[in-house]
């Protein structure tokens, strides 16, 4: 049983001249591609999650602007920030956390019995620790995403980690003031959500559908930089070096289809290797999400694309 009882932000560092006129006015054109959801009714992420892309939003949508896709698909989803972004009207959001999958699949259906549930939930270091110990697949659907909302709002740093046997062990996170939900977005992403076919398989299979103008946005677990990065334990299986060579032949593969391929990384010559050939730009994005203080700050990454970035134009 769920319950005891009776029951700052840095702005994203743009190239020079990324927001020109002629930019704006593409991301416009583009925005009549998805009527899903208008400006004022956008869905915004409801998890906090390592890694998310709010902060590269700009970058992204100015690529956007410049190009039409048929579906979209997202194999490494997370927080999904750019999918509620754009809200289009067909996608295939996929990721290896089963629980994420399943907390999205609860939000698309039962979004007011859930923000019911999350309403009823103390924050505090004591219910954190016995939400945690809590095995997820004992409960009943609602209070099993609730469960994962919970830990994911209240942890440290909003930190997503698992150990070898798939069992969640980040620490509290020493806020009692957290606010697990916000109904009116959960409503937002309801709708959104309802686009969309979720699944939780590896990304190979899920992309072996993807074909001519789908758009794929490419956003695994970064190759590590810096001796305090450490998000491969995001699920119990891992994401290693040579995950990412294997990536880089399936982007390769869907840019040889005809696809709209985008891809995110650590801007680390590793990954410039891998995709060498390709069109790549480097952004400046904040990193907050760091056990360690001096591991935080401004970290550069690595957009790659088989279509011109061109985000300074």
């Amino acid at each position: 049983m769920l319950f005891e009882v009776q029951f700052s932000d840095a702005q994203t560092i743009l190239p020079q001249g990324a927001m020109s006129s002629a930019a704006t006015a593409r991301i416009h054109r583009q925005s009549e591609l998805f009527p899903t959801e208008t400006k004022d009714s956008k869905a915004k992420p409801f998890l906090k999650w390592a890694g998310g892309k709010t902060r590269l939003l700009p970058v992204l949508r100015i690529f956007l602007a410049r190009h039409k896709f048929h579906r979209y698909y997202e194999p490494f989803l997370g927080g999904a920030a750019l999918f509620f972004d754009i809200g289009p009207k067909t996608a295939v959001l996929n990721d290896r956390n089963p629980e994420l999958i399943f907390c999205y699949e609860i939000v698309r259906d039962y979004p007011t019995e859930l923000f019911k549930t999350l309403k009823q939930m103390p924050v505090n270091e004591k219910e954190f620790y016995r939400i945690r110990s809590l095995d997820p697949e004992s409960l009943a659907p609602i209070e099993r995403a609730a469960r994962f909302i919970y830990l994911n709002k209240t942890c440290y740093n909003g930190l997503y980690r698992v150990n070898k046997k798939g069992q969640f062990n980040t620490p509290f996170g020493s806020n009692d003031k957290a606010s697990l939900a916000d109904e009116d977005n959960l409503h937002r992403a309801s709708r959104v959500l309802k686009n969309a076919r979720l699944t939780s398989e590896d990304y190979s299979s899920v992309l072996k559908e993807a074909d001519k103008d789908d758009f794929v946005y490419l956003d695994p677990p970064y190759l590590p930089v810096g001796k305090y990065a450490d998000f491969k334990r995001y699920t119990k299986e891992t994401f290693f070096e040579d995950d990412h060579r294997k990536l880089a032949e399936t982007f390769r593969t869907l840019s040889d289809r005809g696809c709209l391929v985008l891809l995110s990384n650590s801007y680390h010559e590793k990954i410039e290797e891998l995709y060498s050939g390709l069109y790549q730009e480097k952004v400046d994005m904040p990193r907050f999400i760091n056990c360690k203080g001096e591991g935080r700050g401004r970290v550069k990454e690595l957009l790659v694309s088989n279509r011109p970035l061109e985000l300074g134009q």
